[in-house]
Formats: C-alpha cells, sequence, structure tokens
C-alpha cells in the first residue's frame, strides 16, 4: 500500500511539474508579445527557460514510464512549436519564439554547440574494448544492419514526391541522406534498455551494445561523407575521394597517434594546473580543434567532435570525477535545449493530410522492417540462435538521439525540407518508444548458459576486488633493493595503468644506481610480467605502460600530499631504511606517509638481491581475519603468485574459545571467508591453501606458519590515525620475526573526524559520548 502511494505521488508531482512547466512557458510568452521589456537577451532568456522546464518535466515522465528521457524533451520541443502552442496561441508562441534571423541565431548557437557536446559523451561513453572483445559476430551485424536499411531508404527517396525534396534534382543527397537516417541507431538508447534488463554483462548483451557502437560509428563517418557531397550538391568523384582519404587519414592518425597525444594532454594538464576544470577545459579544446580538422578535411564537424569523445573516454586518466562533471553540464543544459529546438522545428499538423500522414507511416515501417530484417540478417550469418536473432533485431530499431541530431543536421544545411524532417523525426520517436518493450520481450525469453554463469560470476568477484578498481599509482622509491623490489611490484600491481615514481634517494649519485631510470625499467618489468600471466588478453586494462618520474623535488610528507592532489588510488613505499630497531617505522617513513590519505603499500624486509626469486615450491602467506582490509591483503598476494608463479596460503586465526551454538557460528563465518578467497584464487588463477588455527594468538600464528618455508608475507593491515605510523601489535610483531620479505597494505586514513572531535568536547565536559575505535588486524 504505501509503495502504490509513493508511486501515485511520484506521478502526481510529475504531472504537476509538466503542467506548471507549460502554465509558465505561456506566462513568459506574453510579456514578449506585448514588448513589455522584450530585448533580444530577455527573450533569449525566456526561451532558455522554457525549453529547460519543459523539456526537464516531460524528461522526467517519460523516464518514469520506462522510456528514454530525451524523447521527452523532443516531444516538448514539439508541444512547444507549431504543433500545438502554436496551434493554440499563435501570437503567444511566435512571440517566444520570433522567426527574426537575429534573434533565433542567439538560441541557434546554444544548440549547434549542443551538437557537439553531444557527439563528444557519445563518444566518451563509446567503449571500444568491448567492441574487441565482442570480435568478428559484432561487424557481421553490424555490416548487415546498415546495409540493408540504407538500401532502402536510398531507394525510398527515388520514389517521394517532389514537393517533399528541398529543392528539384537533389534525390540523390536526398537519397544518401535518407539512407543514413534509417540505417544507425542511438547507443544509449539500446545501452540503456540492455542495462535496466541486467544485460550489459551477457553475451548477446554485449553483442548488442557493440554492434550498436559500431552502426553508430559508421553512421557517423558516412554522414560526414553524405554531407561533404551535400555541400556540393552533385556527386564529384574525385571530391568524393578526397573526402573519403581524408577521413581514412583522419581515423588513422586519431586512433593511433592521436589517442596518445590525447592522453598526455589530460595527465599534462591533470599534474601541472592548480586551477579547477582545467581538464574540462582541455577537452573541450581538443573536441574544438578535432571538430575543425574534419571541417577542414570537407565534413561535417560531428565527427572530429564524437573522435575527440572516444580517444577522451579511453584515457586511462580520465576519472569518473571529471567525467561526471562534463556529464553533468551537458545533461542539465545542453540536452534539453538541442532536443527542444530540434523538436520545434518539426510541425505535426501537416500530418492531417491523409498522404503525408500514410507516407509517414510507410517510412516508419520501411526503416523497422529494414533495420530489423538486415540486424536478424547478420545475427543469423553470425552463428546466434533464431531468438538471439530476434533480440538483436529488436535492439537495433532504436533511433534516438542519434537520429535526431542528423536530421537537425540536414535541416540546417537545406539537405531536408520542413516536411520530411518532421516525417523523419516522427519516425524516429515512433521507433525509440517501440524499442524498449520490444527488447524486453525477446530478452526475457533467453536463458542463460551454464559458460556464460560462470563468466559472470568471475565478473562480479572482479567488481568486489580492490586491485581490479585502482586506476593511478604513485611510487616513492630509493635506490636499495627493497625500492627495486617496490617498483617491480608496482608493474605487477597496475599492468600498464599510470604509475608516477617519485625517488627518494639515498644520498649517494644517481648516476651511480641508475636514478629514476631503473626503476621506471622495473615498472615496466613487472607490467609485462603481468600482461604475459594474464590468461585473457580481454583483462589486460590498457595496452601501453605509462610510468613517468618525479625527481625535481626533494621527498617528504608535503611533496607527497602535493603530488596526491592529483588523483592517485595507492601509495607504494620501498624505502631501505623503514624500521626502527625497537620495529617501528622511521620518522622519514612516517612522514612520507602522512601526505597520502589513501591505501599504503609498504614493501619492508626486502632481500638484498631485491626482487624474490618465487616460483612453484615458494609460499606466500596471508593472514586473514574477515575484515575487508585483510581481503585486500589476499588479494594482493594472489597477483603476485599468478605473475611468479608461486602458492599462497591464508591462514585464517580463530579466537572461538567455547563450544556450542557460538562455535558453530564462527566455523561458518570462517567457511564463507575462506571460500570467497578460494574463488577470487580460481578468478585469478593462482595455487591457494587454506590452513584455520584455533585460540591462538593471531601474531604467534603468523609467526609459527612463516618458519615454515614461506617466501614471503602479505598482510591487509589497519591504519591507524596520528603523527607516527602505526598498524597495531600484530603487525609489529610480525616484523619484528619476520626473516623474509613483508608486504603491508593498508586501508585508507581515517582523519580525525567531526563526530570524534565532537564524542571528545562531551567527554570533556563529562558527557559519555565514545567515539567510534579503529579495529586491529
Amino acid at each position: 500500500m504505501s509503495c502504490s502511494f509513493r508511486q501515485g505521488r511520484h506521478r502526481r508531482g510529475t504531472a504537476i511539474a509538466v503542467a506548471a512547466s507549460a502554465i509558465l512557458c505561456t506566462a513568459l510568452a506574453w510579456p514578449a508579445e506585448a514588448k513589455a521589456g522584450g530585448s533580444s537577451e530577455g527573450i533569449f532568456i525566456a526561451q532558455l527557460v522554457c525549453l529547460l522546464l519543459a523539456g526537464r518535466g516531460l524528461g522526467e515522465l517519460f523516464e518514469r514510464l520506462g522510456q528514454p528521457a530525451v524523447m521527452g524533451q523532443l516531444i516538448a520541443g514539439i508541444l512547444l512549436g507549431p504543433s500545438l502552442f502554436g496551434w493554440l496561441s499563435p501570437a503567444a508562441q511566435h512571440a517566444l519564439f520570433p522567426a527574426d534571423p537575429a534573434q533565433k541565431s542567439m538560441i541557434d548557437a546554444v544548440s549547434q554547440l549542443g551538437i557537439l557536446l553531444l557527439l563528444l559523451l557519445t563518444g566518451m561513453e563509446t567503449d571500444l574494448k568491448l567492441v574487441r572483445k565482442i570480435g568478428a559476430a559484432c561487424f557481421a551485424i553490424s555490416a548487415s544492419g546498415v546495409l540493408l536499411p540504407f538500401v532502402l531508404g536510398y531507394a525510398t527517396a527515388q520514389f517521394l514526391p517532389e514537393p517533399l525534396l528541398p529543392a528539384q534534382g537533389q534525390r540523390l543527397v536526398a537519397g544518401l541522406f535518407l539512407g543514413t537516417a534509417l540505417s544507425i541507431s542511438s547507443v544509449k538508447i539500446v545501452a540503456m534498455v540492455v542495462r535496466e534488463m541486467g544485460f550489459m554483462r551477457r553475451n548477446l548483451g554485449q553483442v548488442i551494445v557493440s554492434s550498436a557502437i559500431i552502426e553508430d560509428t559508421i553512421g557517423w563517418v558516412i554522414i560526414a561523407i553524405t554531407l561533404g557531397i551535400a555541400s556540393q550538391g552533385r556527386l564529384e568523384t574525385a571530391h568524393l575521394a578526397g573526402i573519403v582519404l581524408g577521413v581514412a587519414a583522419f581515423m588513422l592518425f586519431s586512433l593511433t597517434l592521436g589517442r596518445r597525444i590525447v592522453f598526455t594532454l589530460i595527465r599534462w594538464t591533470n599534474d601541472t594546473f592548480r586551477s579547477e576544470f582545467a581538464v574540462i577545459t582541455v577537452i573541450l579544446v581538443v573536441m574544438g580543434v578535432m571538430a575543425l580538422i574534419t571541417d577542414l578535411i570537407g565534413v561535417h564537424t560531428v565527427l572530429g567532435a564524437f573522435v575527440a569523445g572516444i580517444l577522451v573516454g579511453e584515457s586511462p586518466i580520465l576519472s569518473d570525477h571529471i567525467e561526471g562533471q562534463l556529464r553533468g553540464i551537458i545533461t542539465a543544459l545542453f540536452m534539453p535545449v538541442f532536443f527542444g529546438m530540434a523538436g520545434l522545428s518539426a510541425d505535426l499538423t501537416v500530418l492531417a493530410d491523409p498522404t503525408l500522414a500514410l507516407l509517414t507511416l510507410g517510412l516508419v515501417l520501411i526503416a523497422s522492417l529494414g533495420k530489423f530484417g538486415g540486424a536478424f540478417l547478420g545475427g543469423r550469418l553470425a552463428g546466434l540462435s533464431q531468438r538471439e536473432a530476434v533480440a538483436i533485431g529488436c535492439g537495433m530499431n532504436a533511433r534516438g538521439s542519434t537520429e535526431v541530431i542528423v536530421a537537425t543536421i540536414g535541416l540546417s544545411m537545406g539537405v531536408l525540407s520542413h516536411t520530411l524532417y518532421t516525417m523523419i523525426l516522427t519516425m524516429a520517436v515512433i521507433t525509440t518508444l517501440a524499442m524498449p518493450p520490444t527488447l524486453r520481450w525477446a530478452l526475457g525469453r533467453l536463458p542463460m548458459r551454464s559458460a556464460e554463469k560462470e563468466r559472470l560470476e568471475r565478473e562480479e568477484i572482479d567488481q568486489r576486488g580492490f586491485v581490479a578498481r585502482l586506476q593511478r599509482l604513485l611510487v616513492v622509491v630509493d635506490d636499495s633493493a627493497t625500492g627495486k623490489f617496490a617498483s617491480y611490484l608496482a608493474g605487477l600491481i597496475g599492468g600498464g595503468m599510470p604509475t608516477t615514481v617519485m625517488h627518494a634517494g639515498d644520498g649517494r649519485k644517481e648516476e651511480e644506481n641508475g636514478g629514476t631510470g631503473q626503476h621506471l625499467d622495473e615498472v615496466k618489468r613487472g607490467a609485462k610480467a603481468s600482461a604475459e600471466a594474464v590468461e585473457e588478453k580481454e583483462d589486460a586494462r590498457v595496452e601501453q605502460v605509462h610510468p613517468t618520474a618525479r625527481q625535481e623535488v626533494a621527498v617528504s610528507g608535503k611533496t607527497v600530499a602535493a603530488e596526491a592532489r592529483k588523483g592517485y588510488d595507492l601509495l607504494i613505499l620501498g624505502l631501505a631504511r623503514s624500521l626502527t630497531p625497537q620495529t617501528g617505522f622511521t620518522k622519514r617513513l612516517s612522514d612520507i606517509a602522512s601526505g597520502f590519505d589513501g591505501p599504503l603499500c609498504l614493501v619492508l624486509k626486502a632481500a638484498r638481491s631485491g626482487i624474490p626469486r618465487l616460483g612453484p615450491s615458494s609460499v606466500i602467506l596471508t593472514p586473514v581475519n574477515g575484515t575487508e582490509i585483510a581481503r585486500r591483503g589476499a588479494e594482493l598476494a594472489l597477483v603476485i603468485a599468478r605473475t611468479e608463479g608461486a602458492r599462497v596460503k591464508v591462514l585464517y586465526v580463530s579466537r572461538s574459545a567455547g563450544r556450542g551454538r557460538a562455535e558453530t557460528i564462527s566455523h561458518r563465518r570462517e567457511e564463507a571467508l575462506l571460500k570467497d578467497i578460494v574463488q577470487l584464487a580460481e578468478r585469478y588463477g593462482a595455487a591457494i591453501e587454506t590452513s584455520v588455527q584455533a585460540r591462538r594468538a593471531p601474531a604467534e600464528a603468523i609467526i609459527r606458519q612463516a618458519a615454515r618455508n614461506v617466501s614471503m608475507i602479505v598482510m591487509g593491515v589497519a591504519r591507524r590515525p596520528g603523527d607516527e605510523l602505526m598498524f597495531g601489535e600484530t603487525a609489529t610483531s610480525v616484523l619484528a620475526k619476520a626473516s623474509g620479505p613483508v608486504i603491508l597494505l593498508s586501508d585508507e586514513l581515517i582523519r580525525r573526524s567531526e563526530a570524534e572531535q565532537e564524542a571528545r568536547r562531551a567527554r570533556e565536559a563529562g558527557e559519555e559520548r565514545p567515539a567510534p575505535e579503529p579495529t586491529e588486524h
């Protein structure tokens, strides 16, 4: 009852928001009509407010109905245009959206910029790694899914009545454009439904999304070439050959050297600039430059913006935070304005003509049958079952935002007449609204196979992993054997992710020890070893190793803190003099660690030879106790073991002292924990054995096991707040008695929070409000 009440309240709230948007838009139109303060700036602001309010309101309503929000924004523009608002009150509609070219150019400029930003965002969401993983099946589906509707669209244009063409003799360009419009799919709409159905990681879901990505990419290249032909007004072989060669050279450069240039620019900006949003500025500049390059080639700027988005999205240093900031302004401002303006250009009143209505219905049928038939045929040729091919055909039939962008560009260039534009927009709306329910129906009929289920279970383990979520590493090392091992370990952990090495030095000349150069070589060697150990190539996160060095500053807590502001997920420390005679940590190590609030990885007591020689007979001991940080330590041990071919021994120390119910619960907890780590070991392909020690102090049990031919100890430990680096008695005892290398992986540093300060003030005032104490391994 409460659920239905909340749903009813949400529907009423959405309906009220939509109604309020319509009333406010009407109210804003009357002052403009009466010329009361109707300056061009005032009318521009009124247009923005109306488009934002109506687009957001209807977008919310459509999203609650299980439809794409962009369709709501598009329909909001249609309702504000001559189709409804202009039909009910022509004077008010013309006052709010006047036909004056100078006035119209202001809102059109925002809309045109919105096209580029939308293509940038679409490119950032294009997962080329997913395309590479799926392989030939997607290319077969994409080829047939583009070819058949393209041919049907081109043929349809040859039979269109002359009044629907933009000008006499434009059938060639109109045919190319209509064929392109019918052949593309909207990646965003397809991905939304696939994700909603829980099929994003399913085999078929990946095929559907990957095929849409390829179709989208092919479509934008075809659109760019078509618009290049349209600018000439006729087909010239030499001109067409120049465009094709220019596009091919642009794509080749962008996906090779251009990718490296964009990554270097983003990294340099992130690491050099201190001002806010500098990376976003560089991304926008990259988009603008690439758009200008495609314009010089003779194709539309949308291709440059789309490819720029692909390169930006593939940059390994692009954080979710930066992407979220850029996505926020595009989604909140430019999307409602662009789709609203696209809807304003459509006049559905022309469909009152029975002939045009029948032509529009025929266009919808041709588009749907062509897209479904092409994708279905490609799926069958790729070896998919009939049910899977039906789901592919249903999924590819959404045009969505992509179609709207294409139609808007065609209208602005004079390739489409207003009537034909309205027909294409109507087709886009109908096919997009029909796709989600049909795809849900098709996907709901597909059972999950055993091999697919196993893969999904492995990926679920990855999502809960610590190492798999790392994006950037910071390494502080000196020229000792410990520092050398720490650099190698960074390569093992990071694979090829961006890694920065800060050289702490040891008082000797760098030329005598190799300086930062040797550490960068060790990072690369570790990354290479890690890549070779990965059985499935798609598990490798990046294709190249990206280590850099910071050697112009003396390493201290302040310099580490300054570097850490650039965004790092883990600090790896490898210094020769790390421990005091009392098995505490040196002041220098504590000072350096104090500059980093994130997880720490300390490499301690390394052998003089540097990197330990591990093999099938070597054992890495990792103690666990049920905490998340202990699980992280076990995961790190498995990463090292997978690369070096060693075995991992997981030691669980149980403190259960009694029998009966409490002991049974403890035993079940131990089994669940060890089973989780065994599954993690299977995912990494590492040999593992488990052991449970009952009624023994953790440090004593760990030390006893370490004495049994253990090559290395890897521990997950809780980091304590304070001026000195501390991890508790268990870690201190192990460091005091262990003879081999020890790696400590700690969690984030918990600074004194406001709650702790409040608790301290309460205790001083005589109140009982204890602050939470950190747990010890």
